[in-house]
C-alpha cells in the first residue's frame, strides 16, 4: 500500500476502533464521519488528484453540479461542451446555501470538443492552508489519459496556476467558481 493510501486507511481504522469503544454514544458519530471524509482527500499533487478521482469513480458516484446537465454549453478555455461533477463535500455546501466551499471540496469539469470528444479534465480541489491568497484552491488540468497537461513552457498544469488563478479571480466573491452562484440553497 503506498503512503497516499496508508494515511486514509489508518484514519478509518482508528476511527472504527474509536467508534467501537464509544459504545452507544451517538453524538460521536458525526465527528467521526467528518474526520473520515477529510482523511480520504488527496494530497496536493496532480497525480494524487487523478488517483483519487479514479478511486472514487467520480463519474458514477458523484453528483452533477445542480442545474447543470451533461454536455452543457461551455466557454474557452474549458471547451465548447462541459460536464461538471462535485464530490459530496461540495454538494453539501451547495445544497445548504454555503457562501464558500469547505476544505475537501472537489469540482471536476470535463471539457469536450464540439463533437463531444473529451479534450481535458480540469479540477479544483480546496485544501486548507494551501494558498490562502486564492481561497486555498489547487488547480489541475489532465488529458483524457490522466496525464497532466503542460503549458507551452513545459510546466505541468497543477497547483498554483496563474492562468487559472487570474481568470477565476474574476469571481473571487463567489469562491472562484463560475459554475453557479453560491449562497443560495440549490
Amino acid at each position: 500500500m503506498d503512503s497516499t493510501r496508508i494515511k486514509p486507511f489508518l484514519a478509518v481504522t482508528a476511527l472504527t476502533l474509536l467508534g467501537a469503544c464509544a459504545g452507544s454514544e451517538t453524538e460521536e458519530a458525526p465527528a467521526a464521519s467528518a474526520a473520515v471524509s477529510s482523511a480520504a482527500q488527496p494530497d496536493t499533487t496532480g497525480a494524487a488528484i487523478w488517483a483519487h478521482l479514479q478511486d472514487a469513480n467520480y463519474q458514477s458516484n458523484w453528483g452533477l453540479w445542480p442545474g447543470k446537465g451533461e454536455l452543457y454549453a461551455g466557454n474557452e478555455p474549458h471547451g465548447t461542451l462541459l460536464t461538471t461533477y462535485i464530490n459530496e463535500i461540495a454538494m453539501e455546501a451547495l445544497t445548504s446555501g454555503a457562501t464558500s466551499m469547505p476544505p475537501g471540496a472537489i469540482v471536476v469539469k470535463e471539457n469536450y470538443m464540439p463533437d463531444s470528444t473529451l479534450a481535458a479534465v480540469t479540477v479544483m480541489y480546496k485544501s486548507a492552508g494551501y494558498d490562502e491568497e486564492h481561497n486555498d484552491w489547487f488547480f489541475t488540468k489532465h488529458l483524457p489519459s490522466g496525464e497532466l497537461a503542460q503549458m507551452p513552457n513545459g510546466m505541468a498544469m497543477e497547483g498554483r496556476l496563474p492562468g487559472c488563478q487570474n481568470c477565476h479571480g474574476n469571481v473571487a466573491a463567489n469562491d472562484y467558481l463560475f459554475s453557479g452562484q453560491l449562497g443560495a440553497a440549490q
